[in-house]
């Protein structure tokens, strides 16, 4: 895998912003992000070494941090819990409610005015 040095500009240019920007928010020094960029792949040689052999694609052996999907797990199994100790609730109730707790009470209320208008 290769970066993509046109993406990169086209996404910095719809945001209006510059490379040199994006770079410095970053944390990347320019010449480490061209360095990088030059490189045919930014993927570690282990990495593409143990998915040669596996007879896969390098990405195929890597997992993204999902944090929403983590967030979403645990308030199912908060939802079953709940339903499992009071079998005549609604499941679909207790998981609107424990999402509904999560909020602010201040956003609560505005998404509420809104929907009343």
């Amino acid at each position: 895998m290769r970066i993509s040095i046109e993406r990169i500009k086209y996404l910095c240019q719809k945001r209006g912003e510059t490379m040199t920007g994006l770079l410095s928010r970053a944390g990347v020094s320019r010449n480490a992000f061209y360095t990088l960029a030059r490189r045919k792949s930014v993927i570690p040689r282990t990495l593409e070494a143990i998915s040669a052999k596996l007879g896969v694609r390098p990405d195929e052996l890597l997992t993204v941090e999902d944090k929403k999907t983590e967030e979403m797990k645990i308030l199912l199994a908060e939802t079953d819990e709940i339903v499992r100790k009071n079998p005549g609730v609604d499941r679909e109730n207790v998981r609107h409610a424990l999402l509904l707790f999560r909020e602010k009470p201040i956003e609560r209320l505005r998404r509420a005015l809104v929907r009343s208008r």
